[in-house]
C-alpha cells in the first residue's frame, strides 16, 4: 500500500524496544517519525513469555504487555507505524532514500533498529519441517504440543528459559547441549534442575545432526554423543531451537554501511554509522548486549543524537541557501 506522504524527518527501520524508545523521544521533539516493521511490533520482546529483568517491574512483566505499552507511548506522541518492509537504503545528496513495500520514501535521518532473528542450526530436515514441527519461539507455538514430547536444542539462557516454559504443555523434554555444561545463568540453572528435573532431561556433549519426519510431522531427532561417538535417536513430536541470534541486516546489502564480521552494524560513540545521517541502536548494533533494557537506552541515546544531527542539518541547509542567494 502506497504512503500518501513520501518524505520524513526520521525513518526508523524496525519497531522493537530500541525503535519504539527512539520514536518516543523524537516524536516528543516534533521530529516527524515513521517506523517500518515487517514482523511483530515489539520485536522479540513481544514474543518473550515473561521479562524478569526490565527495571520498574519488580514482579516481572509479560513480553507482549511491555511491547504494547511501548507502542502506545510512542504513538501517543505522534509516531507513525507502517507494517511493511524496507529492501534497500542509500544516500542521495543530503537525503536518504529507502525502497519499501509502500514505495520509495526519503528521510533526513534513518535509524536502523531491526534487531535480530533466531539463528538456524543448518541440519537436514530443519527447513523441511519449519513450522511443521521445527520452531524457534516457545510462546508462539508451545501450546500446539500439549501432552506431547519435545526436543529443545541449545544450552544458553534462551534455551533454558524457553524449555522451562514448554513444560506447561509437554509431557517430557530432551534438551540437547553441544558442550559439557550449560551457558545459562546460575539462577536459571538452579530453577531448571530444582523445579523441572522431572520433565526436562539435559543431554550434554550431544550434537543435533538431523531432524526426521513423515507425513509433514517431525518424528525424531538424530544426534551424536560426542563422548562415545555413538548416534542417538530421540523420539519427539516437535523441535524447538534456541542457539542464538543473527542480525537483520540483509536489506543493507549493497549499501555503504559498514558491518562487522558477523554482519552487525558498526557505529561510533554517537551511534552513527559510517554513512552520515544513518544511526543504529539495539540488538542489530555491533557490540550490543542483547538486553531489552539496554536496547531502550540505546534508542533514547540515538534519538538525542539524531536531534543534534537534524539541527546541524538544518543549519547547514540554511547556510547553503544564504551562500547561494546572499543574505537579504
Amino acid at each position: 500500500m502506497e504512503l500518501e506522504k513520501k518524505d520524513f524527518d526520521l525513518v526508523v527501520v524496525g519497531a522493537g524496544p530500541a525503535a519504539l524508545s527512539a520514536a518516543l523521544y523524537t516524536s516528543r521533539e516534533d521530529i516527524e517519525t515513521l517506523l517500518f516493521e515487517k514482523g511483530s511490533i515489539g520485536g522479540l520482546a513481544a514474543v518473550t513469555d515473561w521479562v524478569d529483568n526490565y527495571p520498574g517491574f519488580p514482579k516481572g512483566v509479560a513480553g507482549l504487555e511491555l511491547a504494547d505499552a511501548m507502542r502506545a507511548q510512542a504513538e501517543r506522541f505522534g509516531a507513525k507505524i507502517e507494517l511493511g518492509e524496507v529492501s534497500s537504503l542509500r544516500k542521495d545528496g543530503n537525503l536518504l532514500k529507502l525502497e519499501t513495500t509502500s514505495g520509495e520514501i526519503t528521510a533526513k535521518a534513518v535509524l536502523v533498529a531491526t534487531g535480530s532473528d533466531y539463528r538456524k542450526i543448518g541440519v537436514p530436515g530443519e527447513m523441511d519441517y519449519y513450522a511443521k514441527g521445527v520452531h524457534y519461539c516457545a510462546t508462539c507455538d508451545g501450546a500446539f504440543y500439549r501432552d506431547k514430547k519435545l526436543v529443545v536444542v541449545g544450552g544458553g539462557n534462551s534455551a533454558v528459559q524457553e524449555g522451562m516454559f514448554l513444560t506447561r504443555f509437554a509431557t517430557h523434554i530432551d534438551m540437547l547441549v553441544r558442550g559439557d555444561k550449560l551457558r545459562a545463568s546460575e539462577v536459571l540453572q538452579d530453577e531448571l534442575f530444582n523445579k523441572h528435573k522431572d520433565k526436562i532431561t539435559v543431554h550434554f556433549n550431544t550434537t543435533t545432526d538431523e531432524i526426521v519426519g513423515e507425513n509433514n510431522h517431525v518424528t525424531k531427532v538424530i544426534g551424536t554423543d560426542k563422548s562415545t561417538g555413538q548416534k542417538i535417536e530421540y523420539q519427539t513430536d516437535g523441535v524447538f531451537v534456541f542457539v542464538g541470534l543473527d542480525p537483520n541486516t540483509k536489506f543493507l546489502d549493497g549499501s555503504d554501511i559498514e558491518l562487522d564480521e558477523r554482519r552487525f552494524v558498526m557505529s561510533d560513540a554517537r551511534l552513527m554509522t559510517n554513512v552520515p545521517g544513518v544511526f543504529v541502536a539495539g540488538d542489530v548494533r555491533s557490540g550490543a548486549t542483547m538486553q531489552i533494557a539496554s536496547a531502550t537506552g540505546e534508542g533514547a541515546t540515538a534519538a538525542l543524537m539524531i536531534r543534534e544531527y537534524l539541527e546541524d542539518h538544518e543549519r547547514t541547509s540554511k547556510a547553503a541557501v544564504v551562500t547561494l542567494y546572499g543574505d537579504s
